[in-house]
């Protein structure tokens, strides 16, 4: 193998120390995120709302809250990395509405953001659960994880 084979064998191999952190974070705070994800996977804070969607009640804005507590949590595990630009731009066009009447006849335009953050948001809330029981970096890579690793700009 050649020197420049070695160095990619070995990147590829070698944990990165902000991965090996990330994973220490989520397996200390494993309880906490399963909790949280708990709390917005049950009636209340997702069967309810989504379906607040389709009956286009209002009460779907109530998404956001639970939105932004996820965010929260999941920008603390790697409080030295900026979330992923994309991600922050979903959360960021489906957050920080207020409901008004108009709203109503402009449903999708107005709602789906907020419905689309939110499951964004949840979507790395689980995988962070999923992966929280980890010790070292998998290979390969899970889809699961590696777009947890894109999260945080570790891929």
């Amino acid at each position: 193998m050649t020197d420049e084979a070695d160095a990619f064998a070995s990147a590829r191999t070698s944990p990165r120390p902000a991965e090996v952190a990330l994973l220490q974070r989520l397996r200390e705070r494993r309880d906490e995120l399963s909790r949280l994800l708990a709390s917005v996977s049950d009636h209340w804070g997702f069967e309810d709302p989504v379906y607040r969607f389709y009956h286009q009640s209002w009460k779907v804005f109530s998404l956001q809250a639970r939105t932004e507590a996820i965010v929260r949590v999941l920008a603390s595990l790697a409080p030295d990395r900026p979330m992923n630009p994309w991600f922050a731009t979903i959360v960021a066009e489906g957050t920080g509405r207020v409901f008004k009447d108009a709203d109503n006849k402009a449903w999708l335009p107005a709602t789906r953001p907020i419905v689309e953050a939110f499951f964004h948001a949840r979507y790395f809330l689980e995988m962070a659960v999923r992966y929280s029981t980890l010790e070292s970096p998998p290979m390969p890579l899970p889809s699961g994880y590696a777009a947890l690793l894109y999260l945080y700009g570790l891929r």
